[in-house]
C-alpha cells in the first residue's frame, strides 16, 4: 500500500469517519475514496489538495510521511495542525521509547549521558538504552524527557537537577519568557529561557535566571531539538535568599538613618 493510500485511511479512522461521511463531505463517490484507500486508484492534484484541506495535512505530508511510524504524541500535533511542512521546515520525527502497555516512556537524559545524546538523540538504538521512568500526572497526549543540568546559570534549579520538558516540535510556537531545554550542535543540551526571534531574525536569544550571565544569540540552524520546562526534580534543599535579606536590611538601616536625621532637624 502507497504511503498516501494508508495515510488517508489512517486519518479516516482516527476521526471514526466512515467512508460514506468523508467521500460525501469531499463530494466523492463511496467507491472512489476505496479506490483511493486500497491502491485502486490514483488522485489527481485536485484530490490531493482536496484531501489536505479536509484533514489539515500537508499534500507533502500526505505523499511523503508514514504516520503509522510517528508517536501517538506527534499524530495528536498534527491532527492540531502543527504540521510543520505547512510551515515551510522540514518534519522532525522524534525517536522514542514505549513501555510495554504501548504508552510513551520519560527517558532519563543524566550527566554522563548528555555528551553522547548530542550525537544520538535522533539514533533508535541509543535512545532505547536510556533509562525511563513514568510521572502520572502529566498528559498521556504529549511527548516528555528529562535531562540533568550543570552549573549555576538558572538557579534557583540547582546543578545536578533533573528537569523534565515537553516535546515542541512547531518552533514558532515558542513563547517568549518560558524556559526550555534546546540541544545544540555546539553547545549540546542547554537550559535557558528563550526570546523567540526566528520570524524576523531566524534565531533565538537566550536568558540566564541568573543575572551574572549575559544573554545571547542561537541561530536556529544551530537547534536539533526544543523542549518545553514542565518541571523539576532535586534533592538539593533551595538555599535561602540571601540577597533579598541583605536588601531588607540595607532599608531598615536606611530608614533609621532618615529618621534621625529627621529628629536631628526637628531639634534645631
Amino acid at each position: 500500500m502507497s504511503v498516501f493510500s494508508q495515510n488517508i485511511k489512517l486519518l479516516r479512522n482516527r476521526k471514526r469517519f466512515t467512508q460514506d461521511e468523508v467521500a460525501q463531505s469531499l463530494a466523492m463517490k463511496r467507491s472512489t475514496l476505496s479506490g483511493y484507500e486500497n491502491e485502486v486508484a490514483h488522485p489527481s492534484i485536485q484530490v490531493l489538495v482536496a484531501f489536505s484541506e479536509y484533514f489539515n495535512v500537508s499534500i507533502d505530508t500526505l505523499i511523503k510521511v508514514d504516520l503509522t511510524k510517528l508517536t501517538e504524541s506527534q499524530m495528536n500535533q498534527l491532527e492540531r495542525g502543527y504540521d510543520v511542512f505547512i510551515k515551510g521546515s522540514k518534519l522532525r520525527v522524534l525517536t522514542t521509547t514505549v513501555g510495554s502497555d504501548n504508552e510513551e516512556n520519560i527517558e532519563l537524559v543524566g550527566e554522563k549521558a548528555k555528551a553522547g545524546y548530542t550525537s544520538g538523540f535522533a539514533d533508535p538504538e541509543y535512545i532505547k538504552v536510556l533509562p525511563t521512568f513514568r510521572l502520572p500526572f502529566l498528559s498521556k497526549q504529549k511527548k516528555y524527557r528529562s535531562f540533568q543540568i550543570s552549573g549555576d546559570s538558572m538557579l534557583p534549579i540547582p546543578d545536578g537537577a533533573y528537569v523534565t520538558g515537553e516535546y515542541v516540535q512547531n518552533w514558532n510556537s515558542i513563547k517568549d519568557k518560558g524556559a526550555y531545554i534546546i540541544l545544540t550542535l555546539d553547545d549540546g543540551i542547554v537550559f535557558k529561557v528563550i526570546e523567540n526571534k526566528i520570524k524576523n531574525e531566524n534565531k533565538f536569544r537566550l536568558h540566564s535566571l541568573n543575572s551574572l550571565y549575559e544573554p545571547y544569540d542561537l541561530n536556529v540552524s544551530e537547534v536539533r531539538e526544543v523542549w518545553r520546562f514542565v518541571n523539576y526534580i532535586s534533592s538539593e534543599m533551595p538555599e535561602a535568599n540571601e540577597m533579598r535579606q541583605d536588601i531588607v536590611q540595607s532599608l531598615d538601616s536606611l530608614r533609621r538613618e532618615v529618621k534621625q536625621m529627621q529628629t536631628k532637624l526637628n531639634l534645631q
